[in-house]
């Protein structure tokens, strides 16, 4: 299955090496935000498509195509095309609904990551050498990725409620509400109505997920770079700088249902159209949301935006 779920952020190289074990200067963390924001902007079109798709909103009919073995399923549109109706609907600027919570929640992410880094510095940690027996290696390396753990969950503790925010935001899309209009009125319309509980509903999902990305990504890289990579082999030392990168796209195929469920559940039940039935059903807890996705095959709904298989057989449409 073709996926494009999207990775926890964070530092992706391998622990005790690349550039976010290194103390860079004080003008680093500047730089951070600001790389942050643009990134945040430039990726902001793909995931309000991607949320909208996640909500199960699809304003558009499948179209018929073929798969790689000649036979004829019907295509849910792809990102571009959804865009392009997006734009038909609320203009250029219309796909940047929801962009200025997002910038801010990345920001304290950023700096929250930071501030953590410099209150439980690297540099009182071992780092993991090639020299390291088996079993020193393996205790650094958990040492560390408990510290990546920690940096990620108090960021994405102190972010969240912004998170929720944009989240509800580029939802009015679907029932074309302007209940959530500004940052400031929708903290308090949210602590108004839901109390300080509402800015961290899907909080759990999505830290559940980010742990078990972080661990399932370090100690495979860790076991592949140690076991499979041998240390004769000439480019050894490159296929272990990526192995990594490589195991985060993998790892977050497995972990996107927490993404997924944490996302719906920054949605449901809060008075917009995408949060209530027929689109959802009013949801007691996530785990709750996730046995309805469950039940329904769609756990995965959104993890792909370029092929989008509809779910109704092709044999069931008439062709001209």
């Amino acid at each position: 299955m073709a996926a494009m779920a999207a990775l926890p952020p964070g530092p992706l190289s391998p622990p005790g090496g690349g550039a976010g074990a290194a103390a860079g200067p004080e003008g680093a963390e500047g730089l951070f935000v600001l790389l942050g924001a643009g990134l945040a902007a430039a990726s902001h079109p793909l995931l309000y498509v991607k949320l909208l798709v996640q909500v199960g909103h699809e304003p558009l009919p499948p179209t018929i195509g073929r798969n790689v073995l000649g036979r004829k399923v019907l295509y849910l549109p792809g990102f571009f095309t959804y865009a392009r109706h997006i734009v038909e609907v609320d203009g250029k600027r219309g796909l940047f609904r929801g962009l200025t919570p997002r910038l801010i929640s990345s920001t304290l992410s950023t700096i929250t990551r930071g501030s953590v880094k410099k209150a439980f510095p690297l540099e009182d940690m071992e780092h993991v050498s090639n020299k390291d027996d088996v079993k020193t290696s393996l205790r650094k390396v958990v040492k560390e990725t408990s510290h990546e753990m920690m940096m990620q969950c108090v960021s994405r503790v102190v972010s969240h409620p912004l998170h929720v925010i944009s989240m509800r935001c580029m939802v009015q899309f679907v029932g074309r509400e302007v209940k959530y209009s500004g940052v400031f009125s929708a903290i308090g319309r949210i602590f108004k109505e839901e109390g300080i509980l509402g800015f961290f509903v899907g909080l759990v999902p999505h830290i559940l997920g980010d742990v078990i990305f972080l661990w399932c990504c370090n100690l495979l890289a860790h076991f592949i770079n140690t076991y499979a990579v041998d240390d004769n082999f000439s480019q050894a030392s490159v296929i272990r700088s990526y192995t990594k990168f490589v195991m985060g796209i993998a790892v977050s195929m497995l972990t996107y249902p927490f993404l997924l469920v944490g996302d719906l559940m920054a949605v449901n039940n809060c008075g917009l159209c995408a949060g209530l039935p027929p689109y959802a059903p009013a949801f007691a807890s996530w785990i709750h949301c996730w046995r309805h996705l469950s039940a329904q095959g769609q756990l995965f709904r959104g993890s792909s935006l370029l092929f989008r298989r509809a779910p109704i057989p092709a044999a069931s449409f008439p062709i001209d």
